[in-house]
Protein backbone atom coordinates (compact mmCIF):
# COMPACT_ATOMS: atom_id res chain seq x y z
CA UNK A 1 0.00 0.00 0.00
CA UNK A 2 2.43 2.41 0.58
CA UNK A 3 4.58 1.52 -2.43
CA UNK A 4 1.24 2.36 -4.47
CA UNK A 5 0.87 5.64 -2.54
CA UNK A 6 3.92 6.78 -3.49
CA UNK A 7 3.45 5.89 -7.36
CA UNK A 8 0.04 7.52 -7.11
CA UNK A 9 1.88 10.99 -5.80
CA UNK A 10 4.32 10.21 -8.62
CA UNK A 11 1.61 10.14 -11.02
CA UNK A 12 -0.07 13.42 -9.96
CA UNK A 13 3.54 15.33 -9.65
CA UNK A 14 4.17 14.08 -13.26
CA UNK A 15 0.19 15.31 -14.62
CA UNK A 16 0.75 18.62 -12.64
CA UNK A 17 -1.47 18.19 -9.83
CA UNK A 18 0.65 16.85 -7.22
CA UNK A 19 -0.36 20.22 -5.43
CA UNK A 20 -4.16 19.75 -5.34
CA UNK A 21 -6.46 18.90 -2.59
CA UNK A 22 -7.59 15.35 -2.65
CA UNK A 23 -10.95 13.89 -1.25
CA UNK A 24 -12.77 10.90 -1.23
CA UNK A 25 -15.29 10.44 -4.39
CA UNK A 26 -17.00 6.80 -4.23
CA UNK A 27 -16.20 3.47 -4.77
CA UNK A 28 -18.13 0.96 -6.22
CA UNK A 29 -18.28 -3.32 -6.39
CA UNK A 30 -15.11 -3.44 -7.84
CA UNK A 31 -11.54 -2.19 -6.42
CA UNK A 32 -11.19 0.68 -7.90
CA UNK A 33 -11.98 4.26 -5.97
CA UNK A 34 -12.11 7.68 -6.80
CA UNK A 35 -10.94 11.08 -5.59
CA UNK A 36 -12.02 14.20 -6.76
CA UNK A 37 -8.98 16.89 -7.12
CA UNK A 38 -8.87 20.47 -6.00
CA UNK A 39 -6.56 22.94 -7.79
CA UNK A 40 -7.60 26.36 -7.25
CA UNK A 41 -10.83 26.68 -9.43
CA UNK A 42 -10.52 23.62 -11.40
CA UNK A 43 -10.98 20.06 -10.42
CA UNK A 44 -10.56 16.38 -12.16
CA UNK A 45 -11.37 12.75 -10.84
CA UNK A 46 -8.72 10.75 -9.85
CA UNK A 47 -9.53 6.92 -11.02
CA UNK A 48 -7.42 4.62 -9.07
CA UNK A 49 -7.57 0.74 -10.51
CA UNK A 50 -5.51 -1.79 -9.35
CA UNK A 51 -4.01 -3.82 -12.03
CA UNK A 52 -4.91 -7.71 -11.84
CA UNK A 53 -8.58 -6.40 -11.31
CA UNK A 54 -11.48 -7.67 -13.69
CA UNK A 55 -11.71 -4.11 -15.09
CA UNK A 56 -9.21 -2.53 -17.30
CA UNK A 57 -7.92 0.73 -16.93
CA UNK A 58 -7.00 0.40 -20.86
CA UNK A 59 -10.46 -0.56 -21.55
CA UNK A 60 -11.83 2.77 -19.88
CA UNK A 61 -9.73 5.16 -21.89
CA UNK A 62 -9.94 3.04 -24.79
CA UNK A 63 -13.95 3.01 -24.64
CA UNK A 64 -14.58 7.00 -23.78
CA UNK A 65 -12.06 8.05 -26.54
CA UNK A 66 -14.98 6.07 -28.30
CA UNK A 67 -17.88 7.52 -26.83
CA UNK A 68 -16.10 11.10 -27.07
CA UNK A 69 -15.72 10.04 -30.75
CA UNK A 70 -19.81 9.69 -31.58
CA UNK A 71 -20.05 13.18 -29.23
CA UNK A 72 -21.15 11.44 -26.43
CA UNK A 73 -19.97 12.58 -22.98
CA UNK A 74 -17.53 10.51 -21.33
CA UNK A 75 -15.29 12.10 -19.55
CA UNK A 76 -11.67 13.48 -20.84
CA UNK A 77 -8.71 11.31 -19.89
CA UNK A 78 -6.63 14.09 -18.92
CA UNK A 79 -3.36 12.11 -17.73
CA UNK A 80 -2.94 8.34 -17.76
CA UNK A 81 -0.38 5.79 -16.23
CA UNK A 82 -2.06 2.64 -17.42
CA UNK A 83 0.71 -0.03 -16.38
CA UNK A 84 -0.50 1.14 -12.49
CA UNK A 85 -3.72 1.96 -13.14
CA UNK A 86 -4.17 5.58 -12.56
CA UNK A 87 -6.13 7.67 -15.26
CA UNK A 88 -6.64 11.68 -14.32
CA UNK A 89 -10.49 12.52 -15.24
CA UNK A 90 -12.33 15.48 -16.52
CA UNK A 91 -14.41 16.16 -13.82
CA UNK A 92 -18.73 16.13 -14.66
CA UNK A 93 -19.96 16.95 -11.43
CA UNK A 94 -22.15 15.80 -8.96
CA UNK A 95 -25.77 15.71 -10.84
CA UNK A 96 -26.42 12.17 -11.23
CA UNK A 97 -29.55 10.99 -12.53
CA UNK A 98 -30.03 8.94 -9.05
CA UNK A 99 -29.89 12.14 -7.15
CA UNK A 100 -31.19 14.37 -9.74
CA UNK A 101 -34.83 12.28 -9.49
CA UNK A 102 -34.77 11.69 -5.83
CA UNK A 103 -34.78 15.41 -5.07
CA UNK A 104 -37.40 16.13 -7.75
CA UNK A 105 -39.21 12.43 -9.11
CA UNK A 106 -41.25 14.74 -11.82
CA UNK A 107 -38.03 14.93 -13.44
CA UNK A 108 -37.87 11.22 -13.99
CA UNK A 109 -39.26 10.97 -17.66
CA UNK A 110 -37.11 13.58 -19.31
CA UNK A 111 -34.02 12.27 -17.95
CA UNK A 112 -34.93 8.83 -18.71
CA UNK A 113 -35.95 9.62 -22.45
CA UNK A 114 -32.65 11.79 -22.82
CA UNK A 115 -30.83 8.16 -21.19
CA UNK A 116 -32.92 6.06 -24.31
CA UNK A 117 -31.71 8.61 -26.84
CA UNK A 118 -28.37 8.24 -25.70
CA UNK A 119 -28.66 4.37 -26.29
CA UNK A 120 -30.18 4.88 -29.60
CA UNK A 121 -27.25 6.69 -30.99
CA UNK A 122 -24.81 4.28 -29.40
CA UNK A 123 -25.99 1.76 -31.38
CA UNK A 124 -26.84 3.07 -34.49
CA UNK A 125 -22.63 3.87 -34.52
CA UNK A 126 -20.41 0.74 -35.60
CA UNK A 127 -18.77 -0.39 -31.93
CA UNK A 128 -15.16 -0.77 -31.44
CA UNK A 129 -13.20 -4.08 -33.33
CA UNK A 130 -11.52 -6.32 -30.70
CA UNK A 131 -14.41 -6.52 -28.11
CA UNK A 132 -15.87 -9.48 -26.17
CA UNK A 133 -19.35 -11.47 -28.20
CA UNK A 134 -20.77 -13.78 -25.86
CA UNK A 135 -22.85 -16.61 -27.14
CA UNK A 136 -26.20 -17.57 -25.83
CA UNK A 137 -25.01 -20.37 -24.16
CA UNK A 138 -22.09 -18.07 -22.05
CA UNK A 139 -24.83 -15.53 -21.00
CA UNK A 140 -26.71 -18.17 -19.71
CA UNK A 141 -23.47 -19.35 -17.51
CA UNK A 142 -23.03 -16.32 -16.66
CA UNK A 143 -26.29 -16.56 -14.77
CA UNK A 144 -25.43 -19.94 -12.82
CA UNK A 145 -24.27 -16.97 -10.05
CA UNK A 146 -27.71 -17.25 -8.64
CA UNK A 147 -27.06 -21.05 -8.23
CA UNK A 148 -23.88 -21.19 -7.18
CA UNK A 149 -24.18 -17.64 -5.15
CA UNK A 150 -27.51 -17.10 -3.76
CA UNK A 151 -29.45 -20.21 -4.09
CA UNK A 152 -26.08 -22.14 -1.78
CA UNK A 153 -25.52 -19.22 0.46
CA UNK A 154 -29.44 -19.50 1.36
CA UNK A 155 -30.35 -22.96 1.34
CA UNK A 156 -26.91 -24.56 1.81
CA UNK A 157 -27.20 -26.42 -0.94
CA UNK A 158 -25.44 -25.07 -4.64
CA UNK A 159 -28.17 -26.74 -7.41
CA UNK A 160 -27.22 -28.85 -10.26
CA UNK A 161 -27.09 -26.34 -13.55
CA UNK A 162 -27.98 -28.61 -15.86
CA UNK A 163 -31.53 -27.94 -16.56
CA UNK A 164 -31.22 -24.16 -15.55
CA UNK A 165 -28.51 -23.71 -18.35
CA UNK A 166 -30.46 -25.45 -21.22
CA UNK A 167 -33.60 -23.69 -20.27
CA UNK A 168 -31.86 -20.45 -20.10
CA UNK A 169 -30.41 -21.05 -23.47
CA UNK A 170 -32.64 -21.91 -25.35
CA UNK A 171 -34.89 -19.06 -24.09
CA UNK A 172 -31.96 -16.35 -25.22
CA UNK A 173 -31.32 -18.58 -28.28
CA UNK A 174 -35.13 -17.87 -29.44
CA UNK A 175 -35.43 -14.14 -28.29
CA UNK A 176 -32.07 -12.47 -27.32
CA UNK A 177 -29.37 -13.70 -29.82
CA UNK A 178 -29.81 -11.68 -32.96
CA UNK A 179 -27.23 -9.16 -34.46
CA UNK A 180 -24.82 -7.29 -31.73
CA UNK A 181 -24.32 -3.81 -31.17
CA UNK A 182 -22.43 -2.06 -28.44
CA UNK A 183 -23.63 -2.56 -24.63
CA UNK A 184 -21.99 -0.58 -21.66
CA UNK A 185 -23.62 -2.75 -18.81
CA UNK A 186 -23.71 -0.34 -16.41
CA UNK A 187 -26.43 1.99 -17.86
CA UNK A 188 -28.24 3.25 -15.15
CA UNK A 189 -28.70 6.30 -12.98
CA UNK A 190 -26.18 5.94 -10.69
CA UNK A 191 -23.67 6.31 -13.89
CA UNK A 192 -25.64 9.25 -16.00
CA UNK A 193 -25.08 12.42 -15.13
CA UNK A 194 -26.75 15.78 -16.04
CA UNK A 195 -24.89 18.13 -17.22
CA UNK A 196 -27.63 20.78 -18.75
CA UNK A 197 -25.46 23.37 -20.61
CA UNK A 198 -24.14 20.95 -22.90
CA UNK A 199 -25.98 20.58 -26.69
CA UNK A 200 -27.87 17.56 -27.85
CA UNK A 201 -27.01 14.13 -26.81
CA UNK A 202 -24.05 15.29 -24.80
CA UNK A 203 -26.08 16.37 -21.97
CA UNK A 204 -25.84 13.18 -20.92
CA UNK A 205 -22.22 12.47 -19.10
CA UNK A 206 -21.45 8.61 -19.12
CA UNK A 207 -19.63 7.12 -16.40
CA UNK A 208 -18.37 3.22 -15.70
CA UNK A 209 -18.59 2.07 -18.98
CA UNK A 210 -14.84 0.05 -18.78
CA UNK A 211 -16.96 -2.93 -19.22
CA UNK A 212 -18.55 -2.12 -22.74
CA UNK A 213 -19.12 -5.46 -25.03
CA UNK A 214 -20.95 -6.83 -27.84
CA UNK A 215 -24.56 -7.75 -26.63
CA UNK A 216 -28.32 -7.38 -27.45
CA UNK A 217 -29.91 -4.27 -28.12
CA UNK A 218 -32.33 -4.54 -24.92
CA UNK A 219 -29.55 -5.22 -22.59
CA UNK A 220 -29.05 -1.73 -21.49
CA UNK A 221 -31.95 -0.48 -21.68
CA UNK A 222 -33.09 -3.44 -19.19
CA UNK A 223 -29.91 -2.19 -17.10
CA UNK A 224 -31.87 1.67 -17.02
CA UNK A 225 -34.90 0.71 -16.56
CA UNK A 226 -34.61 -2.25 -14.20
CA UNK A 227 -32.54 -0.67 -11.57
CA UNK A 228 -31.08 -2.63 -8.77
CA UNK A 229 -30.28 0.24 -6.28
CA UNK A 230 -33.49 2.59 -6.91
CA UNK A 231 -37.36 1.65 -8.36
CA UNK A 232 -38.06 3.02 -11.88
CA UNK A 233 -41.72 4.24 -12.48
CA UNK A 234 -44.24 1.83 -13.98
CA UNK A 235 -45.27 4.57 -16.62
CA UNK A 236 -41.43 5.54 -17.11
CA UNK A 237 -40.53 2.18 -18.05
CA UNK A 238 -43.55 1.23 -20.24
CA UNK A 239 -42.99 4.63 -21.96
CA UNK A 240 -39.27 3.94 -22.65
CA UNK A 241 -39.42 0.92 -24.32
CA UNK A 242 -42.31 2.46 -26.36
CA UNK A 243 -39.78 5.35 -27.29
CA UNK A 244 -36.92 2.59 -28.25
CA UNK A 245 -38.80 0.25 -30.32
CA UNK A 246 -40.92 3.45 -31.91
CA UNK A 247 -37.10 4.62 -32.79
CA UNK A 248 -35.71 1.08 -33.74
CA UNK A 249 -38.83 0.05 -35.80
CA UNK A 250 -38.35 -2.83 -33.29
CA UNK A 251 -41.81 -5.53 -33.09
CA UNK A 252 -43.24 -5.03 -30.14
CA UNK A 253 -44.39 -7.99 -29.42
CA UNK A 254 -41.21 -9.85 -30.33
CA UNK A 255 -39.22 -6.64 -28.24
CA UNK A 256 -41.30 -7.84 -25.15
CA UNK A 257 -40.03 -11.39 -25.58
CA UNK A 258 -36.32 -9.58 -25.75
CA UNK A 259 -36.21 -7.69 -23.32
CA UNK A 260 -38.09 -9.82 -20.98
CA UNK A 261 -35.04 -12.39 -21.68
CA UNK A 262 -32.66 -10.18 -21.12
CA UNK A 263 -34.12 -8.96 -17.79
CA UNK A 264 -34.49 -12.13 -16.53
CA UNK A 265 -30.82 -12.96 -17.43
CA UNK A 266 -29.61 -9.89 -15.60
CA UNK A 267 -31.55 -10.06 -12.82
CA UNK A 268 -30.34 -14.01 -12.05
CA UNK A 269 -26.58 -12.97 -12.18
CA UNK A 270 -27.51 -9.80 -10.33
CA UNK A 271 -28.51 -11.83 -7.24
CA UNK A 272 -25.63 -13.93 -7.47
CA UNK A 273 -23.26 -10.78 -7.61
CA UNK A 274 -24.52 -9.45 -4.68
CA UNK A 275 -24.25 -12.35 -2.42
CA UNK A 276 -20.90 -13.37 -3.33
CA UNK A 277 -20.11 -9.35 -3.23
CA UNK A 278 -20.89 -9.67 0.62
CA UNK A 279 -19.48 -13.33 1.65
CA UNK A 280 -16.67 -12.52 -0.64
CA UNK A 281 -15.63 -8.43 -0.34
CA UNK A 282 -17.33 -7.76 2.92
CA UNK A 283 -19.84 -5.76 1.08
CA UNK A 284 -23.19 -6.41 2.79
CA UNK A 285 -24.88 -3.22 1.58
CA UNK A 286 -25.67 -5.04 -1.43
CA UNK A 287 -27.88 -7.56 0.46
CA UNK A 288 -30.82 -5.23 1.06
CA UNK A 289 -30.50 -4.40 -2.80
CA UNK A 290 -31.57 -7.92 -2.92
CA UNK A 291 -35.78 -7.42 -2.86
CA UNK A 292 -35.93 -5.39 -5.88
CA UNK A 293 -33.99 -7.32 -7.77
CA UNK A 294 -36.25 -10.44 -7.30
CA UNK A 295 -39.06 -8.50 -8.17
CA UNK A 296 -37.64 -7.39 -11.25
CA UNK A 297 -36.53 -11.36 -12.19
CA UNK A 298 -40.47 -12.49 -11.44
CA UNK A 299 -41.54 -9.36 -13.80
CA UNK A 300 -39.35 -10.85 -16.81
CA UNK A 301 -40.46 -14.46 -15.53
CA UNK A 302 -43.94 -13.97 -16.13
CA UNK A 303 -44.01 -13.35 -20.06
CA UNK A 304 -45.60 -16.28 -21.62
CA UNK A 305 -42.28 -16.99 -23.48
CA UNK A 306 -40.19 -17.32 -20.25
CA UNK A 307 -42.98 -20.22 -18.69
CA UNK A 308 -40.05 -22.71 -18.83
CA UNK A 309 -37.64 -21.08 -17.30
CA UNK A 310 -39.89 -20.06 -14.65
CA UNK A 311 -40.75 -23.20 -13.29
CA UNK A 312 -36.85 -23.68 -13.19
CA UNK A 313 -36.70 -20.83 -11.01
CA UNK A 314 -39.20 -21.60 -8.69
CA UNK A 315 -38.18 -24.90 -8.24
CA UNK A 316 -34.46 -23.89 -7.78
CA UNK A 317 -34.40 -20.38 -6.21
CA UNK A 318 -35.95 -19.70 -3.00
CA UNK A 319 -38.38 -16.56 -2.39
CA UNK A 320 -35.58 -13.64 -0.46
CA UNK A 321 -37.64 -13.59 2.40
CA UNK A 322 -36.50 -12.12 6.14
CA UNK A 323 -35.38 -15.61 6.84
CA UNK A 324 -33.52 -16.10 3.58
CA UNK A 325 -31.87 -13.13 4.23
CA UNK A 326 -30.57 -13.43 7.45
CA UNK A 327 -29.05 -16.84 6.91
CA UNK A 328 -26.76 -15.35 3.89
CA UNK A 329 -26.08 -12.26 6.03
CA UNK A 330 -25.44 -14.66 9.42
CA UNK A 331 -22.73 -16.42 7.09
CA UNK A 332 -20.87 -12.80 5.78
CA UNK A 333 -17.92 -11.79 7.47
CA UNK A 334 -17.40 -9.50 10.25
CA UNK A 335 -17.48 -5.76 9.10
CA UNK A 336 -14.46 -4.09 10.07
CA UNK A 337 -14.41 -1.80 12.60
CA UNK A 338 -13.51 1.73 12.18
Amino acid sequence: MADRAAELTAFLDRAGWGAAERRHLAGDASDRRYERLRLGAATAVLMDNPPGGADDPVAFSTMARHLRGLGLSAPRVLAEDLPRGFLLLEDLGDDLFARLIAADPTREAELYAAAVDVLLHLQSAPPPGGLPDLSAADWAQAATFALDWYARAATGVSPDPSEFLATLTGVLEAHADGPRVLILRDFHAENLIWLPARPGLARVGLLDFQLGQLGQPGYDLVSLLQDARRDVGQGTEAAMVARFVAATGADPQAFAAHYAALGAQRALRILGVFVRLALVAGKPGYLPLIPRVWGQLQQNLAHPALAGLRAVCDRLLPTPGSETLRRIRAACPPTPSR
